[in-house]
Formats: C-alpha cells, sequence, structure tokens
C-alpha cells in the first residue's frame, strides 16, 4: 500500500508536515539510527543531513514502537517484516526526481498507517454503506484523524486501507485498488482492481441489513 508514487503529495506537502507537528529545518536532530554508521550516498545519509527527515524518521519510531505493543498477539506477526518492506522502498527513493520529497512522503504515510491500523489515534464513528440496492452488499467505513486523514473500509472479510486525496470538490480515499468517494450520503466505491464502481448510500447501523 506504501509502494505508491512520489508524485502522491508533490504539491503541498509542507503543509502536511506541520499538521504532523513536524517544523522543517526548525532545529538540528538526529534520526532513530546512528548516522556513524551509514554509507554516504544512500537513502539514509541523506535522513540524516536533513532537518526534517530526521524528525519524521523520530516520529514513525515513536508510532512504530507504539504499534507493537498492540500487536503483540498479532498472528501472524506482519508487523516487522512489513517494516522491512518499507524500508525497502524508502531506499528506492533514490530512483524519484526528488528523493527529499519521496522520502518525505514515504515517512508520512508509513506514520498514518500505522497509526489507523493500531487505532493510535482518534477515530469518527464508523459509516455503514449499503451498496447497489441491496442492504446485504455493506461497505463500513471509519476514518481516522491522521496526517494526511485515513480509512479504513471493510467489505466482508477484505480490508482496505486509502490515503484521502479531494479531487473535483468531492472527498475521496484512494487505497492500493479501492477507492471511496464521497458525495453527501452517497459513496461511490471501487472495491478490487477493475472492478465496477458501486452506488452506495448511507444507513442507519441500527438497521441491519436483511
Amino acid at each position: 500500500m506504501l509502494g505508491r508514487s512520489c508524485q502522491l503529495w508533490s504539491v503541498g506537502y509542507l503543509a502536511l508536515l506541520w499538521g504532523a507537528g513536524v517544523v522543517p529545518g526548525a532545529h538540528a536532530a538526529d534520526p532513530s539510527f546512528d548516522c556513524q554508521s551509514v554509507p554516504e550516498g544512500g537513502i539514509e545519509s541523506l535522513v540524516c543531513a536533513d532537518d526534517t527527515l530526521s524528525d519524521l524518521d523520530r516520529k514513525l519510531a515513536e508510532v512504530y514502537s507504539s504499534a507493537t505493543a498492540r500487536a503483540h498477539n498479532e498472528h501472524p506477526p506482519v508487523l516487522r517484516a512489513e517494516q522491512r518492506g518499507w524500508i525497502k522502498g524508502r531506499d528506492d527513493c533514490w530512483k524519484a526526481a526528488n528523493e527529499g520529497d519521496c522520502v518525505a512522503q514515504a515517512y508520512m504515510t508509513r506514520i498514518a498507517e500505522l497509526q489507523a491500523r493500531y487505532a493510535l489515534v482518534e477515530a469518527d464513528e464508523p459509516v455503514f454503506y449499503s451498496c447497489d440496492g441491496n442492504p446485504a452488499k455493506e461497505v463500513v467505513a471509519t476514518v481516522f484523524h491522521t496526517e494526511p486523514s485515513t480509512l479504513i473500509a471493510e467489505f466482508g472479510d477484505q480490508v482496505s486501507l486509502m490515503f484521502r486525496q479531494d479531487s473535483a470538490g468531492l472527498t475521496t480515499y484512494q487505497g492500493r485498488n479501492e477507492s471511496l468517494r464521497q458525495d453527501g450520503a452517497q459513496a461511490l466505491i471501487v472495491w478490487g482492481y477493475g472492478s465496477t464502481e458501486m452506488r452506495c448510500v448511507r444507513r442507519n447501523p441500527a438497521t441491519k441489513p436483511e
């Protein structure tokens, strides 16, 4: 989910850093790892040389520690393996036109993902959508107060984490192969690559699907 294009937030990502409590260039700070042991010219050396990226790295280390505490009974234990995969993806930012932007975006998405998945931040009440006129065809969506805003959607036994990307005046959340576009009490939801868009309406959670 986080192997997304670094173009995702090429506009306005500094505002997101402020929203996360990271003040670019505010002070010199070491990241969570030892800068003396990293090779020159790599992504980790870039993090060491940049105050904003160092702050983001420390923020991620704090969030990851909190997520680890929540995941101690997780089976299978996927968090550590996923983190190794994320580090590999972050280090691929050397391929990006702007390495710094790409790395910052990678940190921001990972922080938001962990905060949402492990319920480390406040969340809105779940919203229940009935789709395509079939009350049993239900999507449950929960918005988490991360930066950027995230949404976890459940459809049957499947779960998708999506990031907010507003477009055309509508609130839109985009995941790997899923999306949810809100329009008042209605939503247009795509679930799965190449799937047909579902037209969904919000329902009262007290009303059980038939």
